[in-house]
């Protein structure tokens, strides 16, 4: 099993700065998803900014989340 989520924030341009439970920081663009169903909300950077770390992976007020294992394997190590 992967590392699941144990921290998040956005940073710039679209970016999530991710902490894992083995303590890897890693960076995952969001962009590819913003076009997509419910996460054009996203498109709002206040919205954005409001990701919090949740149940091992990530979530936005509007109930947009991510699967923790995308979050993994997509993420480039900082």
């Amino acid at each position: 099993m992967n590392p699941r989520v144990k921290e998040a924030k956005a940073i710039d341009d679209y970016n999530l700065e991710i902490v894992f439970t083995n303590n890897e920081v890693k960076v995952f663009d969001t962009k590819p998803y913003l076009n997509i169903g419910i996460f054009n909300e996203l498109k709002d950077n206040s919205k954005f900014k409001k990701v919090k770390a949740f149940l091992e992976s990530i979530q936005w007020e509007g109930g947009q989340d991510l699967c923790p294992d995308t979050l993994y394997l997509d993420s480039k190590k900082v």
